[in-house]
């Protein structure tokens, strides 16, 4: 290989020593460089035949770089505030980074200011990163009072969440911090790349809070504290997603369902047991009647199935065990004693159904098919229970009891990808019915090597040709295709569409997925065309996923100013005085025979009050009438901008909220 070495697309003659450094030395948004395509340090040494490409601070691999030396430099902070800290792991995340600490007390928010500020003071001082390759022995000497450092050397980091930052690869490195007269201050074991200096992170950064966290992930491991950070190449872009995070609180749709009275979670039912009210039971039946619809127009058949069955059929599926840990305990039933309280009669365990697929398996199973009933597709709203780990439950999004718009389609394997499709395109124009239409796929495959890997069933050919197949038909939609390498189902790969709300976060909506291994545990045969017996596969979908976690989304989406066809109540009808009741009477009736949900305001709160009322219950339609309204047989509409329109005979205003239900409309 020639003595050369290309950086930046220019070759250049090698040199003992040379580092990227140099070359970049003009340019300040460069932080770090691709060596051979893997981030690396600037100051990395080069050699004969690399390949050089810039990182700059505001590109996603710059900004992974920069959140996390600034973890780093917020551990410094922590250690130096609290002697004694003992140090976990310190991983970016999406738009910032975490560091897990062990310590007596935790973190108060007085203590975050104070990290904070400590962090800002270390950014000032222009610390200096340096990368030392280390041996093991070397590596325990400096980690010696770091007794999670000291784990993960022994164990090489595996099994730990984040730890990859830490330790892996070839060789092990810490990075020390030095001052401007080159001491090492502080120091951590890390893969890295980091900053050149601490400088660069600038006043872009903020301790954003704290919370519990367990070693490795495991609650049965030491409770640390973990403090979050968030950290961007400007103040500018700090701010700026400062402000998105304060409009994501004001959507939060928890605030927003009890502002609203749509839902509540009372602790008496326990965590992750959501009650909706009358308004939100509004809104549920519209979604439901809706897509149950078009489920019937889209080829589906209604079922119902029952919300406990015998533990036996879970492990026909597969679900026991490979599903295990999300399903509740199961209860004795059918036990029967005799006066003496001997049992005369062994019960047998029930469980509460994690989904509804076994039983739609029995359903097809429950006669013969023929080649002329596929595809076979049935469709319930299903109410299922998971036993989810209370610190991962919140809100409407994440449930212990939720109903899924839950689908199964079976179809001979020749047909799997145009029913895939089918239901791909099914699934979109539902989702943009609904509202959303900024969407990108992500396909979810098996774990065939890693620490997941005995999580999944079946053979190597089934999960290549499931696999081959979902990617084929998601690549033909033309939209962005993403993998998720390890995040199938135990019994097939998936494609789930990630939908953006209207302030640009990502929420994972409907779901399908290509199953080969139930149809065979299951025994599930067609007679073919030639008289043969030959099995289904089988797709399992999901257009919401559930309709609690779609209903959370949409209010967030929406910021509970849902279209005129979801609103709970779609006018209020306000007079000006009381006199004019009567006369809103008469119009709420016209409205009501069109089936529109009105609510009049004939309270003694004063009429400012009223509209004021109407706005924060963000209606679409104020609807006001006062004398000259009566006169003309007209009414006044004020929209949820504050804007008014004066004037509007009675029957044109039914008409316009009519025409806005039928077309979707938001207003």
């Amino acid at each position: 290989m020639a003595d050369i070495v290309t950086l930046d697309g220019e070759k250049i003659d090698f040199e003992d020593g040379m580092t990227a450094t140099e070359f970049f030395a003009g340019r300040k948004d460069v932080i770090a460089i691709r060596l051979n395509g893997a981030p690396a340090d600037l100051d990395r040494e080069l050699q004969p035949g690399d390949t050089v490409e810039p990182i700059l601070i505001s590109e996603p691999d710059g900004l992974d770089i920069l959140r996390h030396s600034c973890a780093h430099v917020v551990a410094q902070a922590v250690q130096e505030l609290y002697p004694g800290t003992k140090l976990g792991i310190g991983p970016y995340i999406t738009d910032g980074f975490y560091y897990d600490f062990q310590v007596e007390e935790p973190f108060t928010p007085e203590d975050l200011k104070a990290i904070e500020k400590k962090a800002q003071r270390i950014v000032k001082e222009g610390q200096t990163f340096h990368r030392v390759v280390v041996d093991e022995e070397d590596a325990i000497r400096r980690e010696a009072s770091e007794p999670f450092k000291l784990e993960l050397i022994q164990d090489k980091g595996k099994g730990a969440e984040g730890a990859s930052v830490e330790v892996g690869g070839s060789e092990l490195t810490v990075y020390e911090n030095r001052n401007r007269k080159g001491e090492v201050v502080w120091q951590d074991l890390c893969r890295g790349p980091h900053l050149p200096s601490t400088k660069l992170i600038g006043n872009g950064f903020a301790v954003t809070r704290a919370s519990a966290a367990y070693w490795r992930g495991d609650q049965d491991n030491a409770s640390l504290q973990r403090v979050y950070g968030t950290a961007w190449a400007s103040k500018d872009d700090l701010k700026a997603y400062q402000e998105r995070i304060a409009e994501a609180e004001r959507r939060d749709h928890r605030r927003l369902g009890a502002e609203l009275d749509l839902f509540s979670f009372p602790d008496e039912l326990g965590s992750g047991l959501p009650v909706l009210h009358p308004k939100g039971g509004v809104i549920k039946r519209e979604m439901e009647n809706y897509v149950r619809a078009r489920h019937i127009e889209e080829g589906f058949e209604y079922v119902g199935t029952p919300h406990i069955s015998k533990e036996a059929l879970y492990y026909t599926s597969g679900h026991l065990p490979y599903y295990g840990e999300n399903m509740f305990p199961a209860m004795q039933v059918d036990e029967q004693r005799d006066e003496n309280g001997e049992i005369v009669k062994q019960g047998q365990p029930y469980r509460l159904k994690a989904m509804n697929c076994p039983m739609h398996n029995l359903i097809y199973r429950s006669r013969g098919r023929s080649y002329r009933d596929l595809p076979l597709r049935l469709f319930e709203f299903g109410t299922v229970y998971r036993n989810e780990a209370s610190g991962v439950v919140h809100g409407l999004t994440r449930v212990r009891a939720l109903t899924q718009d839950d689908s199964h389609s079976y179809v001979a394997v020749e047909d799997a990808a145009s029913e895939i499709k089918h239901l791909l395109n099914f699934m979109l124009s539902l989702l943009r019915d609904f509202g959303l239409d900024d969407f990108y796929l992500e396909l979810s495959t098996r774990d065939a090597e890693g620490k997941k890997a005995n999580k999944f069933i079946g053979s190597d050919e089934q999960w290549e040709e499931a696999t081959r197949t979902l990617e084929e038909v998601a690549r033909a939609t033309g939209l962005e295709l993403v993998p998720d390498p390890g995040g199938a189902a135990f019994y097939g790969p998936k494609i789930s569409v990630q939908a953006r709300d209207a302030i640009g976060r990502t929420w994972q909506m409907s779901t399908v997925q290509l199953d080969f291994n139930q149809p065979e545990r299951f025994d599930l045969e067609y007679q073919a065309a030639d008289g043969s017996r030959k099995r289904p596969v089988m797709i399992h979908s999901a257009k919401f996923g559930s309709i609690e976690r779609f209903l959370g989304v949409l209010t967030e989406h929406y910021a509970g100013a849902f279209p005129v066809w979801l609103s709970p109540v779609q006018a209020v009808l306000v007079p000006v005085a009381d006199e004019f009741v009567p006369y809103v009477e008469e119009i709420a009736q016209k409205l009501k025979a069109h089936g529109i949900r009105v609510e009049i305001d004939d309270s003694t709160d004063r009429f400012p009050k009223k509209i004021r009322n109407a706005s924060k219950s963000k209606v679409p339609y104020t609807l006001i009438a006062g004398g000259e309204d009566r006169d003309a047989e007209a009414v006044s509409f004020r929209f949820r901008d504050g804007s008014q329109e004066n004037g509007v005979p009675v029957e044109q205003a039914v008409e316009r909220i009519v025409e806005a239900i039928r077309t979707k409309a938001q207003v």
